[in-house]
């Protein structure tokens, strides 16, 4: 009997990747969209078509035939600017990934929101999933447009369309080839450049493979027309640095910085970040992230997908490694 067919867009990025790998441990016939090759693909046993998520032309071509759908492609821009290009992969390309998908007939469409797209609570608050997103209540241009984007899959579903929507949160592990921003702040502990940690703040983190398994069992036993929240644990911002250098056998640095100053310095680092073509560590967005409510209920993807997360320590320990083995 011939495999069923996974697309999967987004393959370059951290979860596309890690979802790749674990498609293929799974034994599953993988097709990927690519807007270019890459090193990285060239000896895996999975098909690769070219085009791009603003094009539903190339998507029509990659869909045709294909059971389930991953759709993953997106940019995530914490920074001011590109807005217009932000909106129109984030949200025209997956209304076209759903227009492409209801034309090829494809049976499962798993989608990959973002807890961003989430109101944050007031503290103490546990969120979870819902069925309606208002893009005026977050902040910033890749939360509105995740919020937008996953309102219409929800109305897509109720009116039949087999999509599923999970939201991850920061996600840290291995696979990190596009530098993300806890794995820079990861990079800079391992090369001994972090002087400082920080009084406030807090993220919820989770590892990319768990994330890759629970878009898995969504598509294998995830309700159509849900969402699941795929998080970790809420980790303080000086405990996450302190856990990362005492894993790279390094003493936790001793200056913690408060929060008045890391604002103040925000905007001139935002504009060396941008100058030097760096991954943003610290910006005026990640300062209020990392100051917001980030107790997110993993309760219905337990019950529903079996979804486990390992500990922030044990992914941590995992990251480090692949980075120095593949970073030499």
């Amino acid at each position: 009997m011939e495999k069923k067919i996974s697309v999967i867009t987004g393959a370059s990025g951290h979860i596309g990747y890690a979802l790749l790998m674990h498609l293929l441990e799974q034994g599953e016939q993988v097709r990927l969209l690519l807007r270019r090759d890459e090193p990285r693909f060239e000896n895996l046993p999975c098909e690769k078509i070219y085009g791009d998520v603003t094009d539903i032309n190339s998507l029509e071509n990659c869909f045709e035939g294909a059971h389930t759908v991953y759709h993953l492609a997106g940019i995530i821009d914490i920074n001011n600017g590109n807005n217009s290009l932000v909106w129109k992969v984030n949200l025209e390309g997956v209304m076209n990934a759903v227009a492409a998908s209801e034309k090829c007939g494809v049976k499962r469409f798993v989608y990959a929101s973002s807890v961003d797209a989430f109101a944050p609570l007031p503290e103490g608050k546990t969120m979870r999933e819902q069925q309606h997103f208002d893009p005026d209540d977050v902040e910033g241009t890749y939360a509105k447009t995740k919020a937008t984007a996953t309102n219409y899959v929800l109305k897509k579903c109720a009116a039949g369309f087999p999509g599923i929507i999970i939201y991850p949160g920061a996600c840290i592990g291995p696979y990190d080839y596009k530098v993300s921003n806890a794995g820079e702040m990861v990079r800079m502990c391992i090369n001994g450049h972090m002087p400082a940690s920080l009084k406030f703040g807090a993220y919820n983190f989770v590892d990319v493979r768990d994330v890759a398994q629970g878009m898995y069992a969504a598509a294998q036993k995830g309700r159509l027309g849900e969402g699941y929240i795929l998080c970790g644990e809420p980790i303080s911002t000086d405990d996450f640095i302190t856990t990362v250098m005492r894993v790279c056998g390094k003493k936790p640095p001793r200056l913690k910085m408060g929060k008045g100053l890391v604002a103040a310095a925000a905007p001139l680092m935002e504009q060396y970040y941008k100058m030097a073509h760096k991954t943003p560590l610290f910006t005026r967005y990640t300062i209020r992230k990392l100051t917001s409510n980030c107790n997110f209920s993993i309760e219905k993807a337990k019950a529903e997908l079996g979804y486990a997360p390992m500990s922030v320590e044990q992914s941590i320990r995992d990251m480090v490694e692949w980075i120095k083995e593949n970073e030499r």
